[in-house]
Parts: structure tokens; C-alpha cells; sequence
């Protein structure tokens, strides 16, 4: 016999709903199957170009940093171009690195600086090395008498 069910055993309306919204949300639906697909195939398929994207713009950025470094050297050189075309800084350089002089000039050229001195004191001698050490202490312990 089936027993009438008292109202405190039936669930409210409330109760059913959420019941049911909980039954329903555990469900994987063949439309949320499909969906999660759809989205996997469009990150796989964007991966690749993205991954490209970033190491093409690398690449833009060493390139541009190179460029920077290059232009310095440029004009640096240039700098040094003019420079070199000017006779005086010509001369200068001669008579610096070269140790030239004009033939009518009269060139001197000062050494600086004191003779070394000798020390006086005596010569620390040369420690010998750990093997010679070994070697040694071997030699000296075969020449002990045997008791």
C-alpha cells in the first residue's frame, strides 16, 4: 500500500528547481559538446600565428636595437672622418704615436720614472709541490731500519 506523503516529506517548488537545475547542469549536453570542439579547433588553429606574431616582433625589436647601435657607431666614425682630414690633428698624432717631428724641429723625447731598485733581501725559497712531499716522506720510511 502506498502511504500518502506528509508535507513535510514533499520538496517545495523551490526545491524541485533547484533539484532539477542541478540534474540538468551535470548533464554534457550534445550542444556544449560541440561548442568545447568549435572553441578547441579555433585556439589550436590560432596558436601557430600567435607564437609567429611574437617572434617576429622579437626579432623587429633586436633589429631595431642593432639599427640604434649601428647609427652611434656611424657617427662616431664620421666624427673621426673629419677629424682625419684636418692636418693639424694629422700632426698631432704623429708626433704622439709615431714620434715624429718636422725636419727643421729638433725632437726630445722624456722618459719618466726611477730605475727599478734590486732588493736586498734574501730569495724566499720555492715550496715544493704535495707529491714531492709524498715522494719524499716514501724515500725516508724505506731507508728506516726494520726492528
Amino acid at each position: 500500500m502506498a502511504e500518502p506523503q506528509s508535507p513535510q516529506q514533499q520538496p517545495s517548488p523551490a526545491q524541485a528547481a533547484a533539484l532539477v537545475a542541478v540534474a540538468r547542469s551535470t548533464k554534457l549536453t550534445g550542444r556544449a559538446a560541440l561548442l568545447a570542439v568549435v572553441i578547441c579547433a579555433i585556439a589550436l588553429s590560432l596558436a601557430y600565428p600567435v607564437r609567429e606574431y611574437i617572434a617576429q616582433r622579437q626579432q623587429i625589436d633586436q633589429l631595431l636595437a642593432q639599427q640604434q647601435t649601428l647609427a652611434a657607431q656611424v657617427k662616431a666614425l664620421q666624427a673621426e672622418d673629419s677629424q682625419l682630414s684636418q692636418t693639424w690633428y694629422i700632426e698631432q698624432e704623429a708626433r704622439d704615436q709615431l714620434h715624429m717631428c718636422f725636419p727643421q724641429e729638433q725632437c726630445y723625447e722624456v722618459v719618466a720614472g726611477q730605475p727599478a731598485r734590486t732588493s736586498t733581501a734574501k730569495p724566499q725559497p720555492v715550496a715544493s709541490p704535495w707529491y714531492a712531499t709524498l715522494w719524499d716522506s716514501v724515500r725516508k720510511a724505506d731507508q728506516q731500519p726494520a726492528q
